[in-house]
Protein backbone atom coordinates (compact mmCIF):
# COMPACT_ATOMS: atom_id res chain seq x y z
CA UNK A 1 0.00 0.00 0.00
CA UNK A 2 1.34 3.42 -0.90
CA UNK A 3 2.26 5.99 1.72
CA UNK A 4 1.46 9.68 1.29
CA UNK A 5 3.04 12.82 2.72
CA UNK A 6 2.71 16.48 1.71
CA UNK A 7 6.41 17.34 1.37
CA UNK A 8 9.68 15.92 0.02
CA UNK A 9 11.70 14.36 2.84
CA UNK A 10 15.52 14.23 2.86
CA UNK A 11 15.36 10.46 2.19
CA UNK A 12 13.15 11.14 -0.87
CA UNK A 13 15.60 13.74 -2.15
CA UNK A 14 18.50 11.31 -1.68
CA UNK A 15 16.58 8.59 -3.57
CA UNK A 16 15.82 11.02 -6.41
CA UNK A 17 19.49 12.02 -6.67
CA UNK A 18 20.51 8.37 -7.28
CA UNK A 19 18.10 7.77 -10.18
CA UNK A 20 19.31 8.00 -13.77
CA UNK A 21 15.83 8.29 -15.25
CA UNK A 22 12.48 9.77 -14.24
CA UNK A 23 9.12 10.12 -15.91
CA UNK A 24 6.95 13.23 -16.21
CA UNK A 25 3.21 13.05 -16.91
CA UNK A 26 0.76 15.80 -17.84
CA UNK A 27 -2.67 15.92 -19.45
CA UNK A 28 -5.02 18.47 -20.98
CA UNK A 29 -8.39 19.17 -19.39
CA UNK A 30 -10.26 17.84 -22.43
CA UNK A 31 -11.58 14.31 -21.99
CA UNK A 32 -10.55 13.66 -25.60
CA UNK A 33 -7.06 15.07 -25.10
CA UNK A 34 -3.91 12.98 -25.05
CA UNK A 35 -2.09 12.22 -21.81
CA UNK A 36 1.64 12.74 -22.13
CA UNK A 37 4.22 10.57 -20.37
CA UNK A 38 7.90 11.23 -21.08
CA UNK A 39 11.13 9.65 -19.82
CA UNK A 40 13.92 12.08 -18.87
CA UNK A 41 17.59 11.59 -18.05
CA UNK A 42 20.88 13.51 -18.24
CA UNK A 43 21.00 14.53 -14.56
CA UNK A 44 18.47 17.29 -15.24
CA UNK A 45 16.19 17.07 -12.16
CA UNK A 46 16.64 19.16 -9.01
CA UNK A 47 14.86 19.23 -5.68
CA UNK A 48 14.90 22.91 -4.76
CA UNK A 49 13.03 22.67 -1.44
CA UNK A 50 10.62 20.39 0.41
CA UNK A 51 7.88 21.58 -1.93
CA UNK A 52 9.57 22.76 -5.14
CA UNK A 53 11.34 20.85 -7.92
CA UNK A 54 12.57 21.68 -11.41
CA UNK A 55 14.04 19.99 -14.43
CA UNK A 56 15.96 21.32 -17.40
CA UNK A 57 14.11 20.43 -20.62
CA UNK A 58 15.80 20.02 -24.01
CA UNK A 59 14.33 20.76 -27.43
CA UNK A 60 12.46 17.74 -28.73
CA UNK A 61 9.78 16.80 -31.23
CA UNK A 62 6.89 17.88 -29.01
CA UNK A 63 6.22 20.28 -26.16
CA UNK A 64 3.25 18.69 -24.38
CA UNK A 65 4.44 19.49 -20.86
CA UNK A 66 4.55 23.21 -21.62
CA UNK A 67 1.08 23.17 -23.20
CA UNK A 68 -0.55 21.14 -20.45
CA UNK A 69 0.99 23.07 -17.57
CA UNK A 70 0.07 26.35 -19.28
CA UNK A 71 -3.54 25.16 -19.53
CA UNK A 72 -3.99 23.57 -16.09
CA UNK A 73 -0.68 23.18 -14.24
CA UNK A 74 -1.16 19.49 -13.36
CA UNK A 75 2.06 17.49 -13.36
CA UNK A 76 3.28 14.20 -11.91
CA UNK A 77 6.86 12.95 -11.67
CA UNK A 78 7.73 9.30 -11.08
CA UNK A 79 11.04 7.79 -10.03
CA UNK A 80 11.62 4.01 -9.92
CA UNK A 81 14.48 2.10 -8.41
CA UNK A 82 15.90 -0.14 -11.13
CA UNK A 83 18.76 -1.34 -8.89
CA UNK A 84 19.05 -2.01 -5.18
CA UNK A 85 16.01 -1.94 -2.93
CA UNK A 86 12.69 -1.60 -4.78
CA UNK A 87 10.92 1.75 -4.51
CA UNK A 88 8.58 3.98 -6.50
CA UNK A 89 8.32 7.68 -5.68
CA UNK A 90 5.69 10.00 -7.19
CA UNK A 91 5.57 13.78 -6.85
CA UNK A 92 2.23 15.48 -7.58
CA UNK A 93 2.08 19.19 -8.18
CA UNK A 94 1.37 22.27 -10.24
CA UNK A 95 3.98 23.10 -12.84
CA UNK A 96 4.96 25.78 -15.30
CA UNK A 97 7.57 26.38 -17.97
CA UNK A 98 10.26 29.01 -17.38
CA UNK A 99 11.73 30.20 -20.68
CA UNK A 100 15.20 31.62 -21.40
CA UNK A 101 15.09 35.39 -21.14
CA UNK A 102 12.11 35.42 -18.76
CA UNK A 103 12.34 37.14 -15.37
CA UNK A 104 12.50 33.79 -13.56
CA UNK A 105 15.21 32.27 -15.78
CA UNK A 106 18.09 33.61 -13.67
CA UNK A 107 16.50 32.13 -10.55
CA UNK A 108 16.42 28.58 -11.90
CA UNK A 109 19.10 28.32 -14.62
CA UNK A 110 22.08 28.32 -12.20
CA UNK A 111 20.89 24.94 -10.84
CA UNK A 112 21.58 23.23 -14.19
CA UNK A 113 24.06 22.75 -16.98
CA UNK A 114 22.43 24.86 -19.69
CA UNK A 115 23.06 23.65 -23.25
CA UNK A 116 22.45 25.46 -26.56
CA UNK A 117 19.44 23.12 -26.96
CA UNK A 118 17.93 23.86 -23.54
CA UNK A 119 14.35 24.80 -24.36
CA UNK A 120 12.96 25.61 -20.92
CA UNK A 121 13.01 24.72 -17.26
CA UNK A 122 9.90 23.08 -15.89
CA UNK A 123 9.28 24.18 -12.29
CA UNK A 124 6.68 22.53 -10.05
CA UNK A 125 5.25 23.20 -6.63
CA UNK A 126 4.69 19.80 -5.03
CA UNK A 127 1.68 19.22 -2.78
CA UNK A 128 1.72 15.42 -2.46
CA UNK A 129 4.47 12.78 -2.34
CA UNK A 130 3.71 9.07 -2.64
CA UNK A 131 6.00 6.12 -2.08
CA UNK A 132 5.10 2.55 -2.96
CA UNK A 133 6.85 -0.80 -2.96
CA UNK A 134 8.05 -1.20 -6.54
CA UNK A 135 8.25 -4.97 -6.13
CA UNK A 136 7.17 -5.45 -9.77
CA UNK A 137 9.82 -3.10 -11.24
CA UNK A 138 12.58 -5.14 -12.92
CA UNK A 139 16.28 -4.74 -12.25
CA UNK A 140 18.30 -2.96 -14.94
CA UNK A 141 21.95 -2.03 -15.17
CA UNK A 142 22.79 1.59 -16.04
CA UNK A 143 25.26 1.84 -18.96
CA UNK A 144 25.45 5.59 -19.48
CA UNK A 145 23.84 8.54 -21.21
CA UNK A 146 23.27 8.86 -24.96
CA UNK A 147 24.87 11.78 -26.80
CA UNK A 148 22.60 11.64 -29.87
CA UNK A 149 20.61 14.73 -28.86
CA UNK A 150 23.73 16.87 -28.52
CA UNK A 151 25.14 15.72 -31.86
CA UNK A 152 21.78 16.49 -33.51
CA UNK A 153 21.60 19.93 -31.84
CA UNK A 154 25.17 20.82 -32.86
CA UNK A 155 24.42 19.94 -36.49
CA UNK A 156 21.24 22.05 -36.41
CA UNK A 157 23.01 25.10 -34.99
CA UNK A 158 21.26 28.00 -33.27
CA UNK A 159 19.18 29.04 -36.29
CA UNK A 160 18.23 25.44 -37.06
CA UNK A 161 17.12 24.81 -33.49
CA UNK A 162 14.98 27.96 -33.54
CA UNK A 163 13.41 26.87 -36.84
CA UNK A 164 12.77 23.37 -35.45
CA UNK A 165 11.02 24.79 -32.38
CA UNK A 166 8.87 27.03 -34.57
CA UNK A 167 7.86 23.96 -36.57
CA UNK A 168 7.41 21.43 -33.74
CA UNK A 169 7.02 23.22 -30.38
CA UNK A 170 4.32 25.91 -30.74
CA UNK A 171 1.32 23.68 -30.00
CA UNK A 172 0.54 20.40 -28.32
CA UNK A 173 -0.69 17.29 -30.07
CA UNK A 174 -4.23 18.49 -29.27
CA UNK A 175 -3.61 22.04 -30.53
CA UNK A 176 -3.05 23.73 -27.16
CA UNK A 177 -0.54 26.61 -27.21
CA UNK A 178 2.79 26.18 -25.44
CA UNK A 179 4.62 28.87 -23.49
CA UNK A 180 7.12 29.03 -26.37
CA UNK A 181 4.25 29.37 -28.83
CA UNK A 182 2.81 32.31 -26.91
CA UNK A 183 6.15 34.15 -26.97
CA UNK A 184 6.33 33.74 -30.77
CA UNK A 185 2.98 35.38 -31.50
CA UNK A 186 3.03 38.90 -33.01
Amino acid sequence: MGKFIDFIRPADQEFISRQHIFFVATAPLSADGHINLSPKGLDCFRVLSQSKVAYMDLISSGNETSAHTLENGRITFMFCSFEGAPNILRLYGKGKAVLPGSDEWQTYAPHFTIYPSTRQIIVADIHLVQTSCGFGVPLFEYEGERDIHFTWAEKKGEAGLEEYMLEKNLKSLDGLPTDFGLTQQP
